[in-house]
């Protein structure tokens, strides 16, 4: 019985479902349309700034390449300026050379013309005194024409000698030899210190070096100095200074050296320079010029006389007095002339106030320069000058308080020359 009732339960819930399924499956649902949406598409426009490469270089990595470039030309620069200067020292050392072989050269010259000149017009005025003790010939003829033909000689070779001047184209090449080399030191300086030379310091260089040219020719014709001139000029061998700068310096007091009362000092010594020793060098310049004008005129005049006395030696016994006393004379003019040197005195007197002049230029164009920390170190300019005028710093101090004292009193001369070298 039990198994029955399973069973009917079992097809009555069967039956249930089915008929449920079937209703379920007789109601219809209708399909709902497909609706497309479309979305617009945002356009995106990038800036011009993000289509760039993005540089991912750090700032600080920039600045150093900047800086390691600038370095670079700046080191390029200096080295381009070394190597002129080099080339400069090259220059100026073969110049040295040059002029040492011609000052040797031209020394040669005045010794073989004086003994030459002298031993033809000794000869010449032997010869006449013996054609004087010769009566009426051929050897008298042969004596006169002898000693008029070297005494003629003898005037022409001193011509040209007193106007080239042998011995005062030695001391012209001794002074080029001795500032070149001067030049030199300056420019081995400059390269030793270690400082980076700049394109100033090559112009300067130049400068120097075409002016010493100038100052000190080395061939004779067309470019020789005028051994004669109208007056005592100083010589001239360094350019014209470069206009200083009219920024005043904002420090008072003690600056890169530079004080008040070293300018004052510098100052009062320049007009001791210019009042004593400028002036002194000036007067015995002219002195010399005058007396070796002379002695250049008289020996070719003597010798002329002469020659032309010769050719009346014979007529009468006072004749031959003329080429003996006239080639005498000569001989002894021309021997003090170039022996002693007098070109060479000349010559060294327009060096010596050449000196001063530049001595008086650098100061004053020093002080001209109103930005002291372009001047050079004033103690070190102080010392420099002090040692150019044969001193000490201190005995330079005491003439410039000697100097200024004597002004005070209304004395415009002072008792010392500024200079103890010469």
């Amino acid at each position: 019985m039990a198994s029955i009732s399973m069973q009917t339960s079992y097809l009555l819930s069967r039956s249930s479902l089915s008929s449920k399924a079937s209703k379920i499956a007789a109601i219809h649902v209708p399909k709902l349309p497909r609706v497309d949406v479309s979305v617009p598409k945002i356009r995106t426009v990038k800036k011009v700034e993000e289509l760039k490469p993005k540089d991912t270089t750090p700032s600080l990595e920039k600045s150093t390449h900047v800086h390691l470039h600038h370095d670079e030309q700046e080191h390029s620069t200096n080295s381009n300026a070394l190597i002129q200067l080099y080339a400069i020292l090259e220059a100026v050392a073969d110049r040295v050379e040059m002029h040492n072989n011609l000052a040797e050269q031209r020394d040669n010259w005045n010794t073989l013309l004086l003994n030459s000149i002298n031993m033809i017009t000794l000869t010449a005025t032997t010869m006449s005194g013996v054609a004087a003790t010769f009566g009426a010939g051929a050897p008298l003829l042969a004596l006169k024409l002898s000693s008029a033909l070297l005494f003629s000689a003898a005037t022409g070779m001193l011509l040209i000698m007193n106007k080239i001047q042998p011995s005062q184209l030695t001391e012209e090449q001794r002074n080029a030899s001795r500032l070149f080399t001067n030049l030199q030191s300056e420019i081995q300086t400059t390269i030793t210190l270690g400082k980076n030379p700049t394109k100033q310091d090559v112009k300067v260089a130049m400068e120097k070096v075409l002016a010493l040219d100038k100052a000190f020719p080395l061939p004779l014709l067309g470019v020789m100095l005028e051994k004669f001139p109208k007056k005592f000029d100083p010589a001239v061998w360094w350019p014209k200074p470069s206009k200083p700068q009219k920024r005043k310096s904002s420090v008072i007091g003690k600056l890169n050296g530079w004080s008040e009362e070293l300018e004052m000092e510098l100052r009062e010594v320049v007009e001791v320079v210019k009042k004593k020793d400028s002036e002194d060098y000036e007067r015995l310049g002219n002195i010399a010029l005058k007396f070796n004008k002379s002695l250049a005129i008289a020996g070719p005049l003597l010798t002329g006389i002469a020659a032309l006395g010769s050719s009346f030696v014979g007529n009468d016994s006072w004749d031959a007095l003329v080429p003996l006393v006239a080639g005498s004379l000569a001989s002894a003019v021309n021997s003090f002339e170039h022996g002693a040197q007098v070109g060479m005195i000349f010559e060294m007197y327009r060096t010596s106030g050449g000196f001063f002049k530049l001595l008086e230029t650098s100061v004053e164009s020093t002080l001209e320069e109103e930005d002291l920390e372009r001047r050079e170190n004033g103690e070190l300019f102080e010392m420099k000058m002090a040692l150019k005028l044969g001193r000490s710093v201190s005995e330079l101090r005491e003439l410039a308080s000697k100097s200024s004292s004597y002004r005070m009193e209304g004395v415009f001369d002072i008792d010392e020359f500024a200079s103890k070298l010469f």
